[in-house]
């Protein structure tokens, strides 16, 4: 008995010291990008982030400076070379915003409905309506772009925020429909049934009872949604392409950032710290529900 214990007791510890290796080697690329954030740009392009600190006044704040309130170089012209300003990293951020939380709000409210109505609602062709749904999460959003732009280019809704809203509300829908369903068909049947005793409509039983119920599985979405539209690229690039620059969002101001000049990357590691807040944020503040929302469903009591 005691050696079982004994190499229970041995294996945990070998599980443990293996999960804290693996953080630390994944910790390292990051630690790396953080040091070279707050590094000069010449000492970025003649050492490694490794050797920073062999090297005394190496390290500066002009880089997030330049990030947040634009980046300055010299542009030369007919009387000579003057400094620029270009296009700072804030406005970006608040476009991400302006971009994020009603992509995140939208699909929440109308997935909420829907996985209500395919649990709790008796209507001819629930299944395979359903079935339907699950099978758009395995079509690739890639393939949708083209004809969505060219209806978008019809509508004169491309490069507004309306139209990139939608396309993100379209795109999370259906992950969006299966975690809410799975969550609130496992919800007591009891609760609505005494809701609906006592006179309730099931206009009020959702907004009384299923919300305030289904909150770890609302906030589970949430962080997929938000991290997922927040990182976007693609559907940014091609939905906004026709919007100024002010309409940025975070992620293409760092691709242009690298494309025109690729060797600043003293600023393209302090860009990308400045865009990893707020998601960090979101998801310290809302990971208590993380896992709870993520095994919705999956006991049945």
């Amino acid at each position: 008995m005691k050696s079982k214990m004994k190499n229970k007791y041995v294996s945990k510890r070998i599980i443990t010291l293996v999960f804290i290796l693996l953080c630390l080697i994944w910790t390292i690329p990051t630690f790396g990008i953080l040091i070279t954030s707050f590094r000069e740009k010449t000492a970025v392009s003649d050492t490694g982030w490794w050797k920073a600190f062999r090297t005394e006044n190496e390290f500066t704040l002009d880089n997030y400076a330049q990030v947040l309130g634009g980046q300055t170089y010299s542009v030369g012209d007919a009387t000579g070379t003057k400094t620029v300003r270009g296009a700072s990293m804030t406005s970006a951020f608040l476009s991400s915003i302006t971009v994020t939380l009603p992509s995140v709000f939208i699909p929440i409210f109308i997935a909420a409905a829907a996985a209500y109505g395919f649990a709790w609602l008796n209507f001819k062709g629930r299944k395979p309506l359903f079935g339907m749904i699950i099978a758009l999460l395995v079509v690739p959003l890639q393939i949708s772009l083209i004809p969505i732009l060219r209806d978008y280019n019809r509508l004169g809704l491309n490069g507004s925020y309306l139209g990139i809203w939608l396309a993100h509300t379209g795109f999370g829908l259906p992950l969006a429909t299966y975690l809410l369903f799975n969550y609130i068909s496992t919800l007591p049947r009891s609760i609505l049934e005494s809701a609906f005793i006592d006179g309730a409509s099931h206009f009020t039983a959702f907004f009384r009872l299923i919300i305030p119920l289904s909150v770890p599985a609302l906030a589970s979405f949430a962080i997929f949604q938000f991290i997922w539209v927040w990182n976007d690229l693609l559907v940014a690039l091609v939905f906004l392409s026709g919007a100024g620059a002010n309409m940025q969002v975070v992620t293409v101001r760092l691709m242009n950032m690298a494309g025109t000049r690729g060797s600043e990357w003293h600023l393209l590691t302090a860009g990308a710290f400045v865009s990893m807040i707020l998601p960090l944020s979101v998801f310290l503040g809302l990971q208590r529900y993380f896992v709870k929302g993520l095994l919705a469903g999956s006991v049945k009591e």
